[in-house]
């Protein structure tokens, strides 16, 4: 098998709006109210994965749910024209762009059985994206339909939350080979909901067939999701073997790095200084909100960062001294995700990473330039310039965000997720 990393891009989707429904996360809850600007979302999203493509990366896409979401509603007893601002702006969500929360992903040589696993996150922790799960696993399913490489399972029951690869990580030597994974979960008590369950990701674990040996449950610090890290990804990433992390990361970080050196003798860390780089500072730059990548062309690896990193003159010093010290991130590529960075998510918050044969997937989520550009006129056609608040008890606006995502799935072939 020719296994590669793949980063899937959620597609902003039409219905984005600032309706500052995440608690935790301080960018969405501080935009709330805001007037949103879907198409230009999308297109900055496009944008990114053309970079993407022009750095020689391979790329795929997770297409927007239906909007709004009446199947929902009507299990709630409701429907859009008659339920509460609260159920609605709910309902009509476009969450499902973040695709580091679609799911758990375990390459195939992490597993016991030799396939690739991916666990569908159930997202209980918050309403608006309770009801993704449904959505997103058809398109896992979709995409991933070869048994013989894929597995794809369903969601964790609830109580226990499960918020995806954002609170997952994946250490080795190179992608294709076997590595450790990580898993961070959050203790509740502070003042924000820790989303992520350890009995969630040992579940996953234990559904993938992962090796004890090279499992790890380490507890996000308190101080970080009480800052305003409500996912691990704000606050570390990590690519081969390298981990990016900030200093007040993880609750007992001297344990997990001691394992963690213990299990790959490779591994490199790189923590960042609350020195250097305050917490608050690195939560509203997203310097660790980042896809940390290695690049193709035998240059090492390299941060694509949302530019807020780059517009922080105390991140981008410690980024610049970083680069210049000649260790394994050679590159830093800010990128324009303003419209999801002002929603609550980064470069990073944006894609899913799967390790796995590109051929057997199924090439409807996988794209070129082409068929960016096909996306791109779709998108500058039907999504809308605008969405305030207001506009969310429109009916004309729900006809034409579904009639949006309708053309794009016609444009892809991909009309039967409808």
């Amino acid at each position: 098998m020719a296994m590669q990393e793949i980063n899937f891009d959620g597609i902003i989707g039409p219905s984005h709006n600032y309706a500052g429904l995440s608690l935790g996360n301080l960018a969405a809850t501080g935009n709330a109210g805001n007037t949103s600007a879907p198409r230009a979302a999308a297109l900055q999203g496009i944008a990114k994965m053309r970079a993407n493509l022009d750095l020689g990366l391979a790329q795929g896409i997770f297409l927007p749910h239906d909007r709004p979401d009446e199947r929902w509603l009507a299990a709630l007893g409701t429907e859009m024209a008659h339920a509460s601002l609260a159920l609605r702006a709910n309902a009509f969500s476009a969450s499902p762009m973040w695709a580091a929360n679609a799911a758990t992903v375990s390459p195939a040589p992490d597993t016991a059985d030799g396939r690739c696993h991916l666990s569908v996150a159930n997202l209980v922790t918050m309403p608006h994206r309770s009801h993704e799960w449904e959505g997103t696993l058809a398109q896992l399913k979709l995409a991933f339909a070869d048994q013989r490489a894929f597995s794809v399972h369903g969601p964790i029951p609830a109580p226990f939350g499960d918020e995806g690869a954002a609170n997952h990580m994946r250490l080795c030597a190179r992608h294709d080979a076997a590595g450790v994974e990580v898993f961070v979960y959050g203790e509740a008590g502070g003042p924000f909901p820790a989303r992520q369950h350890r009995q969630a990701s040992e579940a996953i674990a234990r559904l993938h067939g992962l090796d004890p040996a090279c499992t790890f449950f380490v507890q996000q610090s308190p101080e970080a999701i009480a800052a305003g890290a409500f996912h691990n990804d704000v606050v570390a990433v990590a690519n081969e073997h390298v981990l990016f992390a900030h200093e007040l990361a993880f609750a007992d970080k001297a344990a997990f790095y001691a394992a963690l050196t213990a299990a790959l003798r490779q591994v490199e860390i790189i923590e960042v200084p609350v020195s250097a780089v305050s917490l608050e500072d690195a939560i509203s730059s997203y310097l660790f909100n980042a896809q940390l990548v290695t690049l193709p062309d035998g240059g090492g690896m390299a941060l694509i960062l949302p530019t807020e990193a780059r517009d922080n003159p105390r991140v981008w010093a410690y980024l610049e001294g970083l680069v210049a010290s000649n260790g394994p991130i050679r590159r830093l590529i800010p990128v324009d995700v303003r419209e999801s960075m002002a929603n609550g998510g980064g470069p990073a918050c944006l894609r899913l990473r799967v390790v796995a044969d590109p051929a057997t997937i199924d090439p409807r989520f996988l794209v070129d330039h082409a068929r960016l550009d096909r996306m791109a006129a779709i998108i500058s056609a039907h999504w809308p310039a605008q969405i305030g608040q207001d506009d969310l008890g429109q009916a004309r606006l729900w006809l034409a965000v579904r009639n949006a995502r309708a053309a794009l799935l016609a444009a892809l072939d991909l009309s039967e997720l409808s």
